[in-house]
């Protein structure tokens, strides 16, 4: 495994937050990621939070608001990219696709394969790179994300159980074979085939029972007042799923938030206090 960069180090809440960045085997590429530490004698439980469309590992490091309420609750918090980048690495001019919209997939077409393995990144290569500098609890890994990672934690989630024990998002993609961005994306990095796509739609992976007997519940932020609510996100095509395969599912409809992290930040204590109660037991 590739030795982990440190970029910096910064004093906050009681705790560490360091900006890292290490080779990824997945990605072939330098790839960056936040981890925030609180003070004390690990090992401790951690979260991982996947970005939406656009972002960079430092849209939730900087505007969330998390660090606080992770070191009061003794969480370790990481943060990646949501994408490969650098020279040589495909891109589109479209914002909702290409760098910075990976959709936390493995590419299988051309151009995007030899760098495009964000599932593979997220649950190996980053999960090892922190593993290896914070005294993390490996069996006790919750996931979360927003938006396009919010799509990322239900659906890595639920394709890797064995990697984390708890799950929540926030204005997540709810069915990307169902909504224009997800059709775009998994078109375009996993080729035509709607069976495919399927086991990247958390809609549909719980509505086969994947999630049954794994999580006690899931957990769902959503904004009335976000413009991507109706043609995107559509998170009663999760509750439905859910209705069907018998797995409890909670969405907090909250009138007049929009999709931005200050929408994110009201509600992410509330988020990481569910997370540490599932992740202590």
């Amino acid at each position: 495994m590739a030795s982990v960069e440190i970029l910096s180090t910064t004093r906050t809440f009681g705790g560490t937050l360091r900006i890292c960045r290490h080779d990824s085997a997945a990605t072939g590429t330098p790839m960056r990621f936040s981890l925030f530490v609180p003070d004390g004698e690990g090992p401790f439980p951690m979260l991982v939070w996947l970005s939406g469309l656009t972002c960079t590992e430092d849209n939730f490091t900087t505007k969330a608001g998390a660090y606080g309420p992770a070191s009061d609750l003794g969480l370790i918090v990481l943060a990646p990219d949501t994408s490969p980048r650098g020279e040589g690495v495909a891109d589109d001019p479209a914002w909702d696709f290409g760098q910075g919209a990976g959709f936390y997939v493995d590419a299988t077409q051309a151009p995007w394969t030899p760098h495009f393995s964000m599932e593979t990144y997220v649950t190996r290569d980053l999960l090892e790179a922190a593993a290896s500098i914070a005294p993390i609890d490996v069996g006790r890994v919750g996931i979360s994300g927003h938006s396009m990672g919010g799509h990322g934690a239900l659906t890595l989630a639920l394709r890797h159980p064995d990697l984390f024990r708890s799950v929540s998002a926030f204005s997540p993609i709810s069915s990307p074979t169902r909504c224009p961005w997800g059709v775009k994306a998994l078109g375009g990095y996993l080729g035509p085939g709607e069976a495919v796509w399927a086991e990247h739609d958390a809609a549909l992976l719980i509505e086969a029972g994947v999630a049954k007997g794994r999580f006690d519940e899931i957990l769902i932020e959503q904004g009335l007042a976000d413009s991507f609510l109706v043609e995107q996100l559509k998170p009663e095509l999760l509750e439905a799923a859910a209705a069907k395969a018998g797995q409890r599912l909670t969405v907090n409809r909250r009138e007049g938030y929009d999709h931005s992290y200050f929408f994110v930040s009201t509600f992410i204590a509330d988020h990481l206090a569910w997370h540490a109660a599932r992740l202590r037991r």
